[in-house]
């Protein structure tokens, strides 16, 4: 009999379903794509029963699709985007959901820097606190909606919602509350008083328990059973944050090896033996049992190609090409020159301010939409560019890197990436890294793999390889500094702006 794992992604916007068999083959995938409410400047939010029919709809037509037995599928992994806010309520019904991308908080997160709450928290979390993290959006809560706040029973994550859903089961696992700031880092536990220090030391109830990723979290439900396809009784893990699974669905998993993610958030991470460095970085995630992930990371990267396409390509002529394509096509034909536009990707803000703005600097009149599509890509990577660097400066030491997420389908980005970053880059196969990560975590824990190593090992292979390109040395150094140098000058006119915000609505505060 054969036997499959199911892995599920679940993003900010999109969920996605994969049946893997045990050499990592794709046997069948299945998507949707959810709906954001923006019911306030800065606020993002996502309805928690649509997601939830969303995850059902894809297994069951991931299943439908591949004509496997139920019975054949031995375990399921989820992986889920990290920090936002999910919550149930006191008898455990749906309540909110808050994603990613959201930052409400920001003049909340600017008042604790002046009082010096990051320098309380991060010794003990391993993170500051910024707009879209789990504590502090909670703590928002607590203070501007306090109605929706006594309502919650249970605050965890994205993949954490559909693993109780699946199962019944109110848990979250120790990756995805170490990235989101909620745990003693080197002991992964709850810690009273980091609690304190966000002003939560009445909320530790809230907190579901803690297991390890490859634990199993429970047991498919008959009422999931019945929506999802599954077999009552199939194994759930309890799964992993998103950036940690992708790394290993990428076939990152040994001692300082580096994984780049270019999806909706900028993720540049490293395999450490502790997470404690020689200077601080964004953040820290548990990696398995005994080692962690050293993160840098920002809403700063694939988001702004996806809304590029949205707003000013997608009705556009395209000759049986996806309007992606297009755009990469477009990137390609341009030569590569010095007054070329420049581009932040803060269309979310920025790690080092919310308040931050995308924008276009230096366009002529004789620049092209080529032109616009490739300086997006090229100021996506240098957002990456500025993260590996504070990795490197708190002693990180990697020397190539493995890139996943939507970027990575590109046939010119990856190229980007290796010049500017000046690293040999790689990508895997599989272009569903996260739900792959997913499926060899459930691997684990139902003892088909010894760990995630073996597990990538047998599951993951790479498909491209690329260096960087010696002749744009200079001239990459000269655009990073430039990029550079406008943030630094456009920070007080971003302040400005981001003051003008109705404050009526609590989006400012």
């Amino acid at each position: 009999m054969a036997e499959y794992l199911l892995g599920l992604d679940a993003g900010n916007t999109v969920i996605k379903a994969v049946i893997f068999d045990r050499q990592g083959n794709e046997i069948a995938a299945a998507s949707a794509e959810g709906h954001s409410r923006m019911p306030c400047p800065g606020h993002v939010e996502r309805g928690l029963d649509e997601l939830w029919a969303n995850a059902g709809k894809v297994i069951h037509a991931c299943i439908e699709q591949a004509g496997v037995s139920t019975g054949d599928i031995v375990a399921v992994g989820c992986a889920g985007h990290g920090n936002g806010l999910y919550a149930l309520d006191r008898e455990g019904r749906p309540l909110l959901g808050i994603q990613s991308l959201d930052t409400r908080a920001v003049a909340l997160v600017e008042e604790w820097q002046e009082k010096g709450v990051g320098d309380r928290t991060y010794p003990i979390g391993q993170q500051r606190p910024w707009p879209s993290q789990t504590p502090t959006l909670l703590a928002w809560l607590k203070r501007r909606q306090p109605e929706t706040f006594a309502r919650i029973g249970t605050v965890f994550l994205c993949k954490d919602f559909i693993v109780n859903r699946l199962t019944g089961v109110r848990v979250s696992e120790v990756s995805d509350m170490t990235g989101c700031g909620l745990l003693h880092v080197v002991d992964r536990r709850y810690d009273h008083g980091l609690m304190e220090a966000y002003g939560l030391g009445d909320c530790m109830e809230l907190l579901p328990p803690l297991i390890e990723s490859s634990d199993i979290a429970g047991h498919v439900t008959a009422e999931a059973a019945a929506l999802t396809g599954l077999a009552i009784g199939t194994p759930v893990v309890g799964g992993l944050f998103d950036v940690v699974a992708s790394a290993i669905g990428s076939g990152v998993t040994r001692t300082g090896a580096a994984s780049i993610i270019a999806g909706t958030w900028s993720i540049n991470q490293v395999i450490v033996d502790t997470p404690r460095l020689d200077g601080p970085v964004f953040m820290s995630s548990t990696f398995d049992r005994k080692r962690y992930m050293a993160i840098e990371s920002s809403a700063t990267s694939a988001a702004n190609l996806e809304w590029l396409v949205r707003e000013f390509f997608s009705d556009l002529p395209l000759d049986g090409r996806s309007p992606f394509d297009l755009c990469g096509d477009l990137a390609a034909g341009i030569e590569p020159a010095g007054d070329d536009p420049l581009y932040h990707p803060f269309l979310y803000g920025a790690q080092q301010s919310g308040n931050a703005r995308a924008g276009f600097y230096g366009v002529a009149g004789w620049h092209t939409k080529g032109h616009l599509v490739r300086a997006v890509l090229e100021g996506v990577a240098f957002g990456h560019r500025q993260h590996i660097e504070t990795m490197r400066q708190a002693g990180a030491v990697f020397n190539d890197a493995v890139l996943s997420g939507g970027g990575s389908r590109s046939l010119i980005w990856p190229q980007i990436f290796a010049d500017v970053l000046g690293l040999p880059v790689s990508i895997a196969r599989s272009r569903e890294t996260g739900a792959l990560g997913a499926a060899i975590t459930a691997g684990t824990g139902i003892g088909v793999f010894a760990d995630f190593a073996a597990g990538a090992a047998s599951m993951v292979r790479v498909e491209r390889n690329y260096v960087p390109n010696r002749h744009l040395q200079s001239h990459y150094e000269r655009r990073y500094g430039l990029y550079n140098d406008i943030l630094t000058a456009m920070a007080p006119i971003w302040r400005r702006l981001s003051s003008s915000l109705p404050s009526a609505t609590g989006a400012a505060a």
